[in-house]
């Protein structure tokens, strides 16, 4: 008994390290957009410093996982829960990149005029945010229903993906001299839709923690 209370205390800590490494994350995406928006070239620095913070806190919660599996012989539901935790972990790392990704572009585009008012890409951050904090919140409430509702959430960004795209092509086949800052907004919107994708994951793993069943729940259209 004493054992599993030892491991239900390690375990919630490492819970706790989720939402942590989950909140850099999202904070990360809201300052790339805003970044952006502000061609503000000091934050966008900023982001791509503190990505390293994010690597280093995957990087802690894996090798608290490690040392669970080496120390507590977890049972089979438990090992599931490990590796539920120790693929959302990658999952977040990988949106803190395109976040990182973003703000890369950002110094690309420097001091450059807009193309257009930016609507459809914020648009499309704030979606995916909304979807990443839900999808955390079902995590460590064991929330099936939500993990599933949220990864259908999905399509909303890849429609808002393709918007970006059709009109950001139309701009480039009526003004050549548009395609270099097109082209960069473009991958600013991919990376948002990717990051959109990474959640779709995060919610499958949790119906896998849960149910033990593997279960595609959101297919992406790109």
């Amino acid at each position: 008994m004493e054992t599993r209370t030892v491991f239900h205390r390690r375990l919630r800590a490492i819970q706790d390290d989720i939402m942590a490494m989950g909140s850099m994350v999202e904070k990360a995406l809201e300052r790339s957009i805003e970044a952006l928006k502000n061609r503000d070239l000091s934050l966008a620095h900023q982001i791509i410093k503190d990505d390293q913070k994010i690597n280093s806190k995957r990087f802690g919660i894996e090798e608290d996982c490690i040392g669970l599996i080496a120390t507590q012989q977890p049972m089979a539901s438990d090992l599931r829960i490990i590796i539920g935790v120790l693929n959302i972990i990658a999952e977040l790392e990988r949106i803190g990149d395109h976040a990182e990704g973003i703000s890369k572009i950002v110094l690309m585009i420097g001091d450059e005029p807009p193309l257009k008012p930016l609507v459809d890409i914020p648009r499309m951050a704030e979606k995916t945010i909304s979807m990443l904090k839900q999808s955390l919140d079902a995590f460590i409430n064991n929330d099936t229903e939500t993990a599933r509702r949220v990864a259908t959430e999905d399509d909303d960004v890849d429609n808002l993906y393709s918007q970006v795209f059709r009109e950001l092509l139309t701009f480039m086949a009526e003004d050549p001299k548009t395609i270099t800052r097109a082209t960069r907004l473009i991958w600013v919107a991919h990376n948002l839709e990717r990051s959109a994708d990474r959640v779709t994951n995060i919610c499958e793993r949790i119906v896998f923690t849960v149910t033990g069943k593997m279960e595609e729940i959101g297919v992406s259209k790109y």
